[in-house]
Formats: structure tokens, C-alpha cells, sequence
């Protein structure tokens, strides 16, 4: 009976200590690469971690930057997480087949095993096409801000939808993205100027 009573104490002990154990905690989720803003040519070249998903982002930047109809008033983006590469952003109608060939470019990137297309295609607009071009002049005319276009796919794109631009990319001062700013609001027929330019120096 003594040693009944004795297996029975250590059998409780026991099952106590199992249920007190903490939960195994969560596998640690795999970092995400982000390209942050549109992919253009003259920012975020280099920076890339000496990781599979490091070397998948570089991929997917070099092959967007590729993209024969990507244009300033495209905007592509890209995350990657372990094999899997996201795009977003916008695209105008007219180049509505960026979208297609942006997700057929980065399938063909070797590690990549999915690709999750979120890239919005604009309506298409003469009002909006002509804010765009009314929008690019004056930005490019105001100071020295021409130099952000003359990349193939420049620092600074405008994305116009509904007749409301918003200036996405790069410029290497906070001056230089108020004037951006004013030089767009002055645009007749603009209902609205959103600047998330970013200021990298």
C-alpha cells in the first residue's frame, strides 16, 4: 500500500510539473525585404543582406528596373519573405501589361516558389494623363529638380488617380521636396498633392 501511495505521489509531481511547462515559443518568423517606395534606378542599390532572400530582392529590383513600360508615373514596389515575393503598387492603363510582365519576371528568378501580385492598374483617364504630364513639367522646371528624371526610371514618380497626385520616390533634401511640392500644387485642375517622398542623402 506504501509504495502504491508513493507511485500515486509521483504521478501527480509529476503530471503537475508537465502542465506548468511553458509553451514552446513560436518559430521565429523570417525578416522581411522591402523595396519601401517605387523601385528606381539611382537608389537602393546596394544593402542587401548575404542571405537567400537578399539575393532574391536584388533579383527582383534588377528585373523591374528591366520592365520595358515601366515609367515616372508607374509605381512598382516588392517585399520578399523567404521565397515568396510580393508586388504592389500602381500602374497607369496604358501600361497595363507592366503588371503581367512584372509577375512573369520575378517567377523566373531562381528561389523564388511564389510571387503574389497586388500591383492596381489605374483607370483609364485623359484628365488624370494630363495632370501627369502638366504635374512633370512643372516639377521639372522648378530649380534643379530636373535631375531626378534623368535616370531611365527616375527618383521621383507621380502617380495621378481621380485627378490626386501623389509624389512617391527619392530626393536628397527636404528643400528639394517642398519645391517638389508647390511645383505640383500649382497645377491647375490637381484636387490634391499627397508628397511621400523620402529624403536620402
Amino acid at each position: 500500500m506504501r509504495i502504491t501511495l508513493i507511485a500515486g505521489l509521483l504521478l501527480a509531481f509529476t503530471c503537475g510539473a508537465l502542465v506548468q511547462m511553458p509553451e514552446s515559443a513560436p518559430a521565429a518568423q523570417t525578416a522581411v525585404l522591402a523595396s519601401n517606395g517605387p523601385v528606381v534606378a539611382d537608389y537602393a542599390r546596394t544593402g542587401y543582406p548575404n542571405t537567400p532572400e537578399g539575393r532574391i530582392a536584388k533579383e527582383v529590383r534588377h528585373e523591374l528596373l528591366m520592365l520595358p513600360y515601366y515609367s515616372l508615373f508607374d509605381d512598382l514596389e516588392y517585399s520578399v519573405q523567404g521565397r515568396t515575393v510580393r508586388l504592389s503598387g500602381v500602374v497607369t492603363a496604358d501600361h497595363s501589361i507592366t503588371k503581367s510582365e512584372a509577375e512573369a519576371a520575378v517567377k523566373r528568378i531562381e528561389g523564388v516558389d511564389k510571387v503574389i501580385n497586388d500591383i492596381k492598374i489605374l483607370p483609364p483617364s485623359p484628365l488624370d494623363q494630363q495632370a501627369r504630364e502638366k504635374v512633370y513639367r512643372a516639377i521639372a522646371n522648378t530649380g534643379s529638380l530636373s535631375r531626378y528624371f534623368w535616370e531611365a526610371a527616375p527618383s521621383i514618380h507621380i502617380i495621378v488617380d481621380n485627378q490626386r497626385v501623389t509624389l512617391k520616390g527619392y530626393v536628397n533634401s527636404e528643400m528639394d521636396k517642398n519645391m517638389a511640392t508647390i511645383a505640383a500644387s500649382g497645377v491647375p485642375d490637381v484636387f490634391k498633392v499627397t508628397n511621400e517622398l523620402r529624403v536620402v542623402k
